[in-house]
């Protein structure tokens, strides 16, 4: 008899592939109470967060409220930061509307009162383009040169999240993969199927030579690979193209 797949595994919601929540810091987002302040905050703390790329750092508010943003690049115990307004400082929070163009910015919101879900990863921002008139909307160019449009009402951090040249360094040792996965249990090491047991997976066993391709309407056991796949590979017209560029 054969096993279930890893990916019917894991989407089980067992303990063994769910992500350990009880170890992470706190919930980065902007509390809706920001939308109604306008002064400045205190970083009191810089905080490591096992689930994150970057650092978090703890904000204080003039009304003695506490919020945790994304650390970004060059900030210090004891700066200060505006908040609901103000000047485009470094790990200021404001509204898209108050930023000039130019000015990068990490923790942006899709939508307003959303949350922050663009550029949050170590390193990664977006730029602020243009603000149109016409349609009252800000142009925002992501680091993949996609521009987003997107109301004025978003708010955003000003800067790059910490840690910029994490990728820089290599991990070496596969230990030290392993203990960085482990740590937001993230699927490690993937493993192909066709080097696995036949009992495994069914690419497994003698199966290099068999077709990756499998039907829409193949039992959960069998549903691995292209599923319902026109075509695999390269297309013929871009090989030709391709070799005539040669």
């Amino acid at each position: 008899m054969g096993k279930m797949l890893t990916q019917q595994r894991r989407g089980k919601g067992s303990t063994a592939f769910r992500t350990p929540g009880h170890r992470y810091l706190v919930p980065i987002s902007y509390p809706q109470y920001l939308r109604n302040v306008n002064s400045f905050g205190q970083v009191t703390d810089i905080l490591d967060d096992v689930g994150r790329s970057t650092l978090v750092a703890k904000i204080l508010l003039e009304d003695g409220k506490v919020f945790y943003n994304i650390a970004p690049e060059g900030i210090a115990v004891g700066d200060k930061i505006d908040v609901g307004s103000g000047s485009p400082t470094v790990g200021s929070v404001l509204p898209l509307s108050a930023i000039p163009d130019g000015t990068k910015i990490y923790n942006l919101e899709a939508h307003p009162g959303g949350g922050g879900k663009i550029a949050r990863s170590s390193g990664s921002s977006a730029l602020i383009v243009t603000h149109d008139e016409e349609t009252g909307l800000v142009n925002v160019q992501l680091s993949s040169k996609r521009v987003l449009s997107l109301s004025p009402k978003c708010f955003a951090s000003i800067g790059t999240p910490s840690i910029g040249g994490r990728l820089e360094k290599p991990f070496k040792k596969a230990g030290n993969a392993f203990y960085a996965m482990n740590a937001r249990n993230k699927y490690y090491p993937h493993v192909r199927g066709t080097a696995m047991n036949a009992v495994d997976h069914p690419h497994g066993g003698r199966s290099f030579g068999k077709s990756t391709t499998v039907s829409r309407h193949a039992p959960p056991g069998r549903k691995v690979g292209q599923v319902a796949a026109r075509s695999t590979g390269r297309s013929r017209v871009r090989a030709k193209l391709e070799e005539e560029s040669k």
